[in-house]
């Protein structure tokens, strides 16, 4: 169906240059709201009526004759009707949509994919501070850009997944003298510890592990301990590497992993920073005021004006910000994204601003930003809000313990990444049909059976691309291949609207599409003929519940069991 419909799209696009030469008109194909009004429909005859003042409906009257010429439409198409103000309602001939099953088996694992592009895609996720661990908010993101990044491959673009992280702020400053607290004795709760110092019992384990001079390696740094609880720089570097790793660990119990991480300390060498303040002066964007020097950002969209250099020294934080998207710009990324909380929503502005004075011929607009809102995380029917590892809020870690891997990924994606989300760990646990992780793997495992029941009487796979595929007629089974093949431009959508829960949105649809298959047809009891169709159809429909769930990370088993039992096909 995939090659049908690229067929019809370009003989589309001729006929909308017969009626309208030099149109601007955009061939393109819509799905129905209702299954019994077409396959297809086309509202290019309603986009035309305006500019050609003409009426939307004699034209599409005047388009359907122009598409009915074509040959494309005579092999593929089974009719084409008008409804409403102007719609062309379009219905296919059964044998477009049955090969979809055949697509899906010769692509495998690469059904969807497109040819490379040589555009270079940088994701930018977690990008955590080295100060506790990975809370739920960086498992949304992680969950959010690891998906996206795999979406962008499939889409043909070369993607780098980006870790940034402050090395030498503030916080990090605090990190250093709590765990030096803690080396000297003191805890929270003592009236000699400071307000600000972080309370979680990891920093007494940083502190312990410091006595023992132990060496910690992380994915990007190894420090080995002096032991020297007044040595605060030793401290630090210390504390730095040893969260860097314990954020390594979450990642790697995520089953994610970054290409690079860059420091925001890098951004000072090498007068990167310097320079990209003197580009704004030199454009006329700043002004001294009150001792600051300031950043028109107002005249790029901003609500205030915002203050880059401080009259004590030292940038405001949003200057390294503009910083490092120089050099992301610079190392020749054609698209950069920014996944992070709704609260950084405020830094767009001044940070696209920022970039547009240094006059580097930047497009507007750069980066592109995902901005999630917040977790909140039920237990026992109860919100979590403390975590005694790390003192005051749930970890990544937290959830994967009292789930998996599998549920965490899945979830998290689940929703889109504006809306606030309630991940609920009672639900994560169950084995039914609401839990919509268990309901999608649920359907794989039990694709999976009925092909070893199949074979297990005689069947073969290898055989399966001989299979008459005319005899799949039934009218779920039509719904079935049309969700098949609406994979590959669901990826391209997810893809161009920075929207991977469009992923996990489609796997639920596709569970659903083969749940409601399966309760209507049987696959075994059948004549050879139609059963072994049907099993192509199985097959298909196997592989791209595994190729979507393998886009998030989620694993697709063979094999589950469920709380309440339920019949098994037999002959």
């Amino acid at each position: 169906m995939i090659q049908a419909k690229q067929a019809l799209l370009a003989a589309l696009a001729e006929a909308l240059q017969d009626i309208a030469p030099g149109s601007s008109a955009v061939a393109a194909f819509e799905s129905p709201k209702q299954a019994a009004h077409g396959d297809f429909a086309c509202t290019a005859a309603m986009q035309l009526a305006k500019p050609l003042k003409a009426n939307p409906r004699e034209l599409a009257t005047r388009l359907i004759a122009a598409l009915e010429a074509k040959p494309a439409f005579q092999t593929w198409v089974q009719s084409l009707e008008i409804a409403g103000p102007g719609f062309i309602n379009i219905r296919l001939k059964p044998a477009a949509k049955q090969a979809v099953v055949r697509e899906v088996a010769e692509a495998g694992v690469r059904f969807g994919y497109r040819g490379a592009t040589g555009k270079h895609v940088m994701v930018e996720f977690v990008s955590a501070n080295p100060t506790g661990p990975l809370h739920v908010g960086h498992a949304r993101q992680a969950a959010l850009g690891d998906a996206l990044c795999s979406v962008f491959k499939t889409q043909g673009h070369e993607v780098t997944r980006e870790f940034y992280y402050n090395d030498a702020g503030v916080q990090i400053a605090t990190l250093a003298n709590s765990t030096q607290m803690r080396l000297k004795g003191f805890k929270p709760g003592d009236a000699e510890w400071p307000e600000a110092a972080y309370n979680g019992d990891y920093i007494q384990d940083i502190a312990d592990a410091f006595l023992r001079k132990e060496t910690v390696k992380a994915d990007d740094r190894e420090f080995t301990a002096s032991g020297d609880i007044d040595d605060l720089d030793s401290i630090r570097q210390f504390a730095v590497a040893y969260l860097r790793h314990e954020q390594d660990l979450d990642l790697q119990a995520f089953g994610l992993k970054f290409d690079n991480y860059f420091l925001e300390s890098s951004v000072y060498q090498g007068g990167q920073l310097e320079a990209a303040v003197q580009r704004i002066v030199d454009a006329g964007k700043a002004y001294e005021q009150d001792g600051a020097l300031w950043f028109k950002s107002t005249d790029y969209g901003d609500d205030k004006d915002r203050v880059m250099r401080k009259k004590e020294g030292g940038y405001t934080y949003f200057v390294p910000d503009v910083a490092y998207h120089v050099n992301k710009f610079e190392r020749g990324y054609t698209q950069c994204i920014n996944i992070q909380g709704t609260d950084h929503h405020g830094t767009i502005a001044r940070v696209r601003g920022g970039l547009q004075a240094q006059n580097l011929g930047i497009p507007a607009g750069f980066p592109d930003y995902v901005l999630h809102k917040m977790v909140t995380v039920m237990k026992d029917g109860a919100e979590v809000k403390i975590s005694k590892r790390a003192g005051s809020y749930v970890t990544l870690r937290d959830l994967i313990d009292w789930t998996s891997r599998d549920a965490v990924r899945f979830f998290l994606i689940s929703r889109k990444a504006d809306t606030e989300f309630i991940f609920d760990v009672d639900l994560a646990l169950k084995q039914n049909d609401e839990n919509p992780v268990f309901y999608v793997q649920y359907a794989h495992a039990r694709i999976c059976s009925v092909i070893r029941n199949w074979v297990a009487r005689g069947g073969d796979e290898s055989a399966l691309g001989g299979a008459d595929l005319t005899l799949l007629t039934a009218p779920t089974e039509e719904a079935l291949m049309l969700k098949l093949a609406a994979y590959p431009d669901m990826l391209t959508g997810a893809a161009s609207g920075l929207a991977p829960h469009d992923v996990a949105f489609y796997a639920r649809d596709l569970a659903g599409a083969y749940h409601s298959y399966y309760a209507a047809e049987r696959v075994l009891d059948q004549a050879p003929e139609l059963s072994r169709a049907r099993v192509a159809l199985l097959a298909a429909t196997r592989q791209v519940l595994a190729n979507a769930l393998g886009l998030l990370g989620v694993s697709a088993p063979e094999q589950m069991s469920r709380d309440t039992p339920e019949s098994t096909e037999t002959a």
